[in-house]
């Protein structure tokens, strides 16, 4: 009942709709909640600071430790699966049109960060990355409340590269928190969800199908491109059926993807449409 030729996924992006792209992998992802603890409850920051630990202090000590000067992740074992791309993978990447004057326009930047060596397409999808999601702790609401506060608290994402392992990568993380915490303060550590990700043959019929019904709608042929998010469930799909994703999706980063005013282009809605009717008679 659930034999299938293609698993045909639209909840993916394109590069422009002026150089369109379907990627051909995706990142896997996993997630640790941290929450740290220093005294039994608030305490006056007049008597007692400077003698007391404050965890949302050490807390951003053990954050900022995760990562050195060079964007590399300083968790022991982190990239021991990680695959290096050979020089002509990556020349097939670059060839990707972008403009990094314009990326920083449009997100309001002064400048870019990431992993040194590599261009910050290469650091959005076949490279690792470690960010914090959330972050919170002590008195914040108007005014001033002058605490130490008992606890504090953060949200630790990881996008993982394929081979990686996104159980292993979150235990990794955990224990390496554990063995970094000061005495002065309790952590305790929740594994969240993840997803382990994958890259997919352009040379398969499917691609080659979507990347003809691409070109026919949008008059360019189409890039191929390695997306920096994740789609969990579709790694185990994969292994389940056999069956490669085909990444056939038309959300643009204007989009604002999981920002406030999410939008989505009639534009690309239309194109995919025809798109996605060529790509089923070209298959």
């Amino acid at each position: 009942m659930i034999q299938a030729d293609v698993i045909l996924v639209s909840d993916t992006t394109m590069l422009s709709d002026k150089v369109p792209s379907i990627n051909c992998g995706m990142r896997g992802v996993t997630y640790v909640e941290l929450e740290v603890t220093g005294p039994s409850r608030d305490v006056h920051s007049g008597h007692y600071g400077g003698s007391v630990a404050d965890p949302a202090n050490v807390l951003c000590d053990m954050i900022s430790s995760l990562t050195d000067k060079g964007g590399h992740i300083t968790v022991p074992g982190f990239y021991d699966d990680v695959e290096e791309l050979s020089a002509a993978d990556r020349e097939q990447l670059a060839r990707a049109p972008f403009d990094v004057e314009e990326y920083k326009k449009s997100l309001d930047i002064g400048d870019v960060v990431g992993e040194e060596g590599y261009s910050v397409l290469e650091r959005q999808s076949i490279r690792p990355c470690l960010d914090v999601c959330g972050i919170w702790g002590g008195y914040t609401g108007p005014g001033c409340k002058t605490v130490i506060p008992s606890t504090a608290h953060a949200k630790i994402s990881m996008r993982l590269v394929p081979h990686q392992d996104c159980d292993k990568i979150a235990e990794a993380v955990i224990r390496h928190l554990r063995h970094i915490a000061p005495p002065c303060v309790k952590v305790d550590l929740i594994k969240g969800d993840g997803g382990n990700g994958f890259l997919i043959p352009i040379g398969s019929d499917a691609f080659k199908a979507a990347s003809r019904a691409v070109g026919e709608v949008y008059g360019v042929e189409p890039v191929p491109s390695r997306g920096g998010g994740s789609i969990p469930i579709l790694a185990e799909m994969r292994n389940i059926l056999g069956i490669d994703p085909l990444l056939l999706g038309f959300g643009l980063e204007s989009d604002m993807i999981h920002s406030p005013n999410e939008n989505y282009p009639l534009k690309q809605f239309f194109a995919g449409i025809e798109s996605i009717a060529l790509f089923y008679k070209y298959y």
